[in-house]
């Protein structure tokens, strides 16, 4: 499945749907293996992913990799609070109306999606805990490794 929707949070106050910021923000970052994260408020174990999503920004982002996150609370102020709590070095796009979330199809909280340098969603998971954390690492690794680069 080739990915044609743009992401990034960047401005709620922008004319742009939450959509067209997903489309935009996946657009630049052609190339790049993209981890797209949804998240709310109220998601348990999205307070546990947050600490680990940074440092893989931090950590493979010089290799091409890139996190991009979907708030779907309904409140804005929600979603800020979360952030001052558990800040994120990634680009949040607030997505009240789920727009984005109906468009992959969410089967529960968290739910991610990884995509390829050639813009292809290779996985999809629902979920966040230890011994999922450690496969996701592989499935981001794997997909970084210059043989990976190349396909």
């Amino acid at each position: 499945m080739i990915v044609s929707l743009s992401c990034c949070q960047l401005s709620a106050n922008n004319n742009d749907s939450a959509l067209a910021t997903l489309s935009q923000q996946l657009n630049q970052a052609h190339g790049q293996v993209v981890y797209i994260d949804f998240w709310a408020s109220w998601c348990i174990p999205c307070r546990q992913s947050f600490p680990w999503l940074n440092k893989m920004q931090a950590q493979y982002q010089p290799h091409g990799f890139k996190v991009l996150s979907i708030n779907l609370d309904h409140s804005r102020a929600l979603a800020d609070e979360f952030l001052k709590q558990i800040p994120a070095n990634f680009p949040v796009i607030y997505d009240p109306k789920g727009e984005i979330a109906r468009k992959y199809q969410l089967k529960g909280m968290p739910s991610s999606f990884i995509v390829n340098r050639q813009g292809e969603i290779v996985s999809a998971h629902v979920g966040f805990n230890a011994e999922k954390q450690q496969s996701y690492e592989q499935e981001i690794s794997a997909l970084l490794t210059p043989a990976a680069a190349n396909n």
